[in-house]
């Protein structure tokens, strides 16, 4: 069966994505969509290996894994050991980082290397996934993953309709780079293999309006749509940069003609308003602005549905074709009214021109007959001079529905939005640590705050749990793990944050993520327990910190503390994740502000 997933689907769920932030008459209501920007991951990228039928030795931190006999057709140095995985470094093998070890495959642990000796350590190879520092792995689109990323999150803040816009690829007007310009048109298309149709390109080559160059910014940030370039597949430059400032610009259409040069129209859309520019004006990428923007509205007003703006000289006829050296008139003919095509003809009667003298209105289909002139632009007095044969052509462009200028998201195909997170500082009271850094960014839809199970509303969230130490013996480290002795076994947590409290060198916050392969004990990921439970201390394994939980029961730095311990604001695993980036390290600072500019292409 042959089917297409049409861009006319993309723009639509961008729209959607849009909308749902506004929908609905309060925060509260269902139909509105909660959207949130999260970043998390403090823990470098390592590539990870998931191991399983374990013999009684047990893998080292520092030795080689590695498949077959030495050095093996897969071998790396290990990084980290889970109960059930291995994080590793130094990732050999015959095709380099494209080795993998292979499910099932039968692995052994060395140490020493080449003049080493095998340490008698083995297991069978499970999931694997390369990552490193410069080369994060790519998400996965599962359950497994969400989970992941729940548990490395660190904080979310809310988007709503003030940080996100249609974006479109950004052509701005510079002769040297972009002299040629694509024209708007409805139906160009690729020549698929295997015969049977016939394709039609744009001047540049684009096989459809979707990968065209047919829009373009000017220096005063005026979008300006090309419904005319000469040729639609001729490569002829643009050469006048059009402006509504400009003498040939025409309030009354919107249009702004070439008085030289190649003779390009261009249809006025919009003008991007200085917000706009500092928040979503990227080197890739231009905003279209909100449908209550002034310039936009404006251009909707004089949208005409049908109107034809421009006509194409397909064949501009031999000797004879039309009368020689006349300007005459045509109508277009179709299921709309008033368009009239002017015609100028040369010496030898071949078309040399062919313009728009009135553009009619509620064209779907038009035609352009040859056979029968005017020599009035009313049309109303019928050409009745020599005779001609009528073997040229003209083809009449027709506009969008609506017209040209109205509905710029489908006109200018924006299947794309971005949003602009910006982090200022500790943002959220402290839900943004300023002490760590983070490796993945994305868009939660709609999660459950932990504390009421109603979707949340506030600015932002965080998803990391925290401890109230007092008395600690030294500062935590970041990224290191800490432990306590509780109730059947040990608690396990990475540091992602240590904040003293002001004019205190002993008393503290400690912020930190539990996952279920770094953090199990006997298979359980265990709670850190208050002191109504254990006086066991907290103690970091690199620092050598040691401190204890204190009964505190407030709010400290975005997290709610009972009894000395906080969980995240979100609950765990609830909303949707639809957008998931996996980044190398981002790294922040208390005197430092992140704008994060995120693009989803639907």
């Amino acid at each position: 069966m042959a089917a297409i997933i049409s861009d006319k689907f993309r723009i639509f769920n961008a729209k959607q994505f849009l909308e749902s932030l506004t929908e609905g008459t309060s925060e509260t209501d269902p139909d509105r969509s909660r959207m949130y920007f999260f970043v998390g991951r403090p823990q470098p990228w390592r590539a990870y290996l998931e191991i399983y039928s374990k013999n009684t030795t047990g893998f080292t931190v520092g030795d080689e894994v590695y498949v077959g006999t030495y050095p093996g057709t897969f071998r790396a140095t290990i990084a980290n050991v889970y109960e059930s995985a291995l994080l590793l470094t130094d990732v050999f093998g015959s095709n380099g980082i494209n080795s993998t070890p292979g499910p099932g495959a039968d692995l052994k642990c060395r140490t020493g290397g080449q003049a080493g000796s095998d340490t008698g350590a083995q297991a069978k190879a499970g999931v694997y996934r390369y990552g490193d520092e410069n080369i994060p792995p790519l998400p996965l689109d599962n359950q497994r993953e969400k989970i992941n990323l729940y548990d490395e999150l660190i904080a979310a803040k809310r988007i709503t309709s003030a940080f996100a816009r249609t974006v479109i690829r950004r052509y701005n007007w510079d002769i040297q780079v972009n002299p040629v310009y694509d024209m708007w048109k409805p139906d160009y298309s690729a020549t698929p293999g295997g015969g049977g149709q016939i394709g039609k390109e744009t001047a540049t080559g684009a096989t459809s309006i979707a990968d065209a160059k047919f829009y373009v910014m000017n220096s005063q940030y005026e979008v300006f749509k090309c419904i005319f370039n000469g040729d639609p597949t001729s490569n002829q430059n643009a050469t006048e940069e059009p402006s509504v400032a400009g003498a040939n610009y025409d309030a009354a259409t919107g249009l702004y003609t070439e008085t030289t040069g190649n003779g390009y129209v261009w249809k006025y859309m919009y003008t991007i308003p200085t917000d706009d520019v500092l928040k979503f004006l990227s080197s890739d990428f231009m905003p279209i602005v909100l449908p209550n923007n002034a310039s936009r509205q404006a251009v909707e007003a004089l949208a005409v549905a049908g109107a034809i703006d421009a006509v194409v000289v397909e064949d501009a006829g031999t000797t004879n074709s039309l009368p020689a050296s006349s300007t005459l008139y045509t109508p277009i003919v179709g299921d709309g009214t008033g368009g009239v095509v002017q015609i100028v003809t040369s010496g030898t009667g071949t078309i040399t021109s062919a313009s728009i003298a009135a553009r009619g209105s509620g064209y779907t289909y038009a035609n352009i007959l040859l056979g029968n002139l005017f020599t009035d632009p009313g049309v109303s007095t019928a050409y009745s001079g020599p005779a001609y044969n009528g073997n040229a052509s003209v083809e009449a462009i027709l506009p969008p529905p609506g017209g040209h200028g109205s509905d710029h998201e489908t006109e200018l195909n924006g299947k794309r939005v971005m949003t602009n997170i910006r982090l200022t500082y500790a943002e959220g009271g402290g839900d943004f640590p300023v002490d760590n850094d983070f490796r993945r960014i994305g868009i939660i839809a709609d999660p459950i705050k932990r504390s009421t199970d109603v979707v949340a509303i506030d600015d932002t969230l965080s998803g990391l749990k925290a401890l109230r130490i007092t008395g600690a013996s030294a500062d935590y480290a970041v990224d290191e793990t800490i432990v306590q002795t509780v109730t059947g076994g040990t608690a396990k947590g990475t540091v992602v944050s240590w904040t003293l409290d002001g004019g205190s060198t002993t008393d503290g916050v400690l912020k930190y993520i539990q996952t279920n392969d770094a953090h199990a004990d006997g298979g359980v990921v265990r709670e850190f327990e208050d002191p109504n439970t254990t006086a066991a201390q907290v103690v970091g394994e690199q620092s050598t910190a040691q401190g204890s939980i204190t009964l505190y029961t407030n709010n400290l730095l975005g997290s709610e503390f009972q009894d000395g311990i906080a969980q995240p604001d979100i609950k765990n695993n609830s909303g949707e994740v639809i957008y998931i980036e996996n980044r190398r390290l981002i790294t922040r600072a208390p005197d430092q502000i992140e704008d994060i500019k995120l693009v989803i292409e639907f």
